[in-house]
């Protein structure tokens, strides 16, 4: 039986994915509103950089400091991480009104698995070396076959 803690964290997980779920028919509607995924991305970006930024004054921890970045995991790339986050917005924006909320979250998801598994198997981006196994291979065949699924 898990811990209460690991219930409270994966019920806050579990969370957060409807919470992205939310946000792309959300943006989907913003786009129609706008008559632009480009602008409703932006807005999307502007307002979530907003909440960020309230978070970050009044929640309490150290200040951000430059100095360590070159010795940080993926050095100057990690300063790039906000370009993937657009292409997700941009992407979802774009395809949701097409394939559907569901089977566009689904897809995303094979792919952050994919991913995951990719960047796991060979260490990448300061993470700690998790070889590919068989089961994990056999976990990303099950979204495969949810994508199926969710898309009938």
């Amino acid at each position: 039986m898990p811990s209460f803690s690991t219930l409270v964290f994966s019920f806050f997980s579990v969370m957060a994915g409807v919470s992205v779920a939310l946000q792309q028919v959300l943006n989907s509607n913003l786009r129609v509103q706008l008559a632009s995924p480009w602008w409703a991305g932006f807005v999307s970006y502007c307002v979530g950089g907003i909440a960020m930024l309230l978070v970050a004054l009044v929640v309490p921890g150290p200040q951000p400091s430059l100095s360590g970045l070159p010795a940080a995991p993926g050095g100057w790339f990690s300063w790039t991480s906000g370009v993937f986050g657009a292409v997700f917005i941009a992407t979802a924006i774009l395809m949701v009104p097409r394939l559907g909320a569901a089977t566009v979250l689904a897809l995303i998801v094979v792919g952050q698995m994919t991913g995951s598994l990719a960047f796991d198997h060979f260490g990448l981006f300061g993470l700690a070396q998790r070889s590919i196994s068989p089961i994990r291979l056999a976990g990303v065949a099950c979204l495969l076959v949810g994508v199926v699924l969710v898309r009938a």
